[in-house]
């Protein structure tokens, strides 16, 4: 298999742990305060990594240069404050705004990130943005079933939608220089550390409710973030940002189809339309590449 398709299937994976993920955060909540939960489940991402590391340290250290050590603490860096403000804007969103309409406007990087990448200088073929327009639409039908409206609860929830969308192009600026995994861990700690912060002026954290909530926190922190945006990480190094962001908007869909498996919901049929169109736009984003690789 070519490295693109391996780096493809990450980004499958990843969406496919986010989608199971919104089970654990929204139990998380009837127990722990969101920076608390935040907080618990960033430090936890980042300790699971430190073996991996460990493991992996000769090679890693042989193959780093100090520019590249330079380049992974800036890109740590700078990934888990804009983790943490996207994080933080979507979680203060969902008080005034529902779910769904959370889900659809968090997953809008689809929509945001190729407009950043055209003022960027990179142009995307048409398929792409054909397939990023379906792919809005998949989302719409799969996330809003009432009414929308736009206030305060939408218009946090899009600035979490552009910080992602910025989380996503800095990860393709360095995801090429640094290792991945360091990448992933330094971002956790960073992220763990503002929302111990939040944690400690804000709420009232108790180690009673933390040890109640210990199943959500671990899938969240051990699956979500220490697999799944380690996944991310690694995944974009051989995948472009547009397309990346489509594979991962399947977290949306896998959200629906978990809900439907694990807490036995029933799915609209504007669900299932948003599924098929979601998949066909997945497709549609493939094409070019895969004209590029038959002419080589």
């Amino acid at each position: 298999m070519s490295k693109q398709g391996k780096a493809n299937l990450m980004l499958i994976a990843a969406a496919m742990i986010w989608g199971a993920a919104f089970v654990a955060q929204s139990a998380g909540m009837e127990y722990v305060r969101p920076c608390t939960f935040q907080a618990c489940r960033c430090v936890l991402g980042g300790l699971v990594l430190l073996p991996v590391l460990a493991l992996r340290r000769d090679r890693t250290e042989a193959a780093a240069a100090p520019k590249s050590r330079k380049d992974l603490w800036i890109a740590g860096i700078l990934c888990g404050v804009i983790l943490f403000a996207g994080s933080t804007l979507q979680q203060y969103g969902l008080l005034y705004t529902s779910a769904g309409k959370s889900g659809f406007l968090t997953a809008l990087y689809v929509v945001l990130l190729p407009v950043a990448s055209l003022l960027l200088g990179k142009r995307a073929p048409l398929t792409v943005w054909l397939g990023v327009a379906m792919a809005a639409a998949a989302l719409y039908l799969l996330c809003v079933n009432e009414q929308f409206t736009v206030g305060r609860g939408e218009l946090l929830t899009l600035g979490c939608a552009a910080c992602f969308t910025l989380h996503i192009l800095v990860i393709d600026h360095f995801s090429r220089r640094v290792d991945g995994v360091a990448l992933s861990c330094i971002q956790f700690f960073v992220c763990g550390a503002l929302a111990a912060v939040g944690m400690l002026i804000f709420e009232r954290p108790s180690w009673a409710a933390i040890l109640r909530c210990w199943l959500p926190i671990c899938y969240a922190g051990i699956l979500s973030c220490g697999g799944g945006y380690t996944l991310q990480i690694l995944g974009q190094k051989h995948a472009k940002p547009t397309v990346a962001s489509l594979l991962m908007s399947l977290e949306s869909v896998f959200a629906v189809l978990f809900g439907a498996l694990l807490l036995r919901e029933r799915l609209r049929p504007a669900e299932y339309a948003g599924c098929v169109l979601m998949f066909a736009a997945i497709v549609l984003a493939q094409l070019p590449q895969r004209k590029r690789a038959s002419k080589t």
